[in-house]
């Protein structure tokens, strides 16, 4: 197993009487894309500042490329790339300046910054907008802008508080086909006649995520989810799924509220959410069956119409409303033990 490109350990943080990071402890492999998930202050932005060294911890370790971030600051921030939540270029100066800026602020000469900045506004689709002052870019552009600046000195570790917040389904997808590309990219740096003008050859770039955005979560290799300040659940989309297989129901039908109220107060369900037009019921071990039919007759007895009720593989928007109620997080960290164990 390679070594960690990432690691935190017993983070601690907090703010007067708030503790916004509460024993946060991760590692990150190389090559690896991982996902900081949780509501608004769960503490997810706090946790990336304290890893990219702009706060210092209470309590707790980080190492980057081998880089101890408390001691060897400046080491480590050389390999990290950082994009923050807010839009943080300078708009009076043009896409190609703002490079410039950060490029030299880490002491690249233009004969190093030059070249590599007209490639990243390449891969990053600006390269027509070079002359274009940032604060005339849209949203989206505005946000490869940021990603480009933070490529620049070529960094193993890409920090990026959620960067798509704000913009556009189609520009967010277009902002992740990047980032699995760059992930990509230096996953192949072993194979003939690879060229990386991104990154350095031979070293994989990681990428740490947070997101509020649950379908983005699945695109990461593992997710962390937040809640105050603690990471409760970690692991990869599929068995953080596998958590809750055969306990969500789905139940279309009319009127919705009411088929929401039987359900909410079936004594099998743990919770129901709205999904667009349908329902999603969380059952409790074991119970779905049961569950199934006796909604599906209390709701006719009620007057309302069930035009489908069936049994659905969890989404992960599903395992982070589980992981939100107060009594859900100890029952999923007990599944977690037990299939472990077996």
């Amino acid at each position: 197993m390679p070594q960690p490109l990432a690691h935190a350990q017993d983070l601690y943080k907090h703010f007067g009487s708030t503790q916004a990071v509460n024993g946060v402890s991760l590692s990150v492999s190389p090559g690896e894309i991982y996902g900081l998930v949780g509501s608004d202050g769960a503490g997810k932005t706090t946790t990336m500042r304290l890893l990219v060294g702009a706060l210092k911890p209470d309590r707790g370790s980080i190492e980057v490329c081998g880089f101890d971030v408390l001691k060897q600051t400046e080491q480590a921030r050389a390999t990290i790339g950082y994009l923050s939540q807010r839009f943080s270029m300078y708009e009076d100066l043009t896409v190609l300046e703002n490079i410039r800026f950060f490029a030299e602020a880490r002491g690249l000469s233009a004969t190093e910054w030059l070249p590599r900045s007209l490639e990243i506004l390449e891969f990053v689709g600006l390269e027509k907008f070079k002359d274009r002052r940032a604060g005339h870019l849209s949203g989206g552009m505005k946000q490869k802008l940021g990603l480009a600046s933070a490529l620049v000195t070529r960094p193993r570790l890409l920090l990026l508080d959620e960067p798509t917040t704000g913009v556009d389904p189609v520009t967010r997808q277009d902002f992740w086909q990047l980032v699995i590309k760059l992930v990509s990219r230096t996953a192949e740096a072993d194979a003939p006649n690879y060229q990386a003008p991104i990154t350095n050859p031979r070293e994989s770039v990681s990428v740490i995520i947070s997101t509020p955005y649950m379908d983005e979560a699945s695109r990461c290799h593992r997710v962390g989810f937040m809640k105050n300040g603690q990471i409760i659940a970690e692991d990869t989309p599929s068995n953080l799924r596998s958590m809750l297989n055969g306990r969500i129901l789905e139940l279309r039908g009319s009127p919705l509220n009411t088929l929401r109220h039987i359900a909410h107060n079936d004594e099998d369900v743990e919770d129901v959410q709205a999904f667009g037009d349908r329902l999603h019921a969380r059952v409790r071990v074991g119970r779905a069956k049961t569950a199934l039919k006796r909604l599906a007759l209390t709701i006719k007895q009620s007057g309302g119409r069930v035009d489908e009720i069936r049994a659905v593989p969890p989404a992960l928007e599903d395992v982070f409303i589980a992981l939100s109620d107060s009594k859900a997080p100890e029952l999923l960290r007990s599944q977690i033990s037990s299939q472990e164990t077996t």
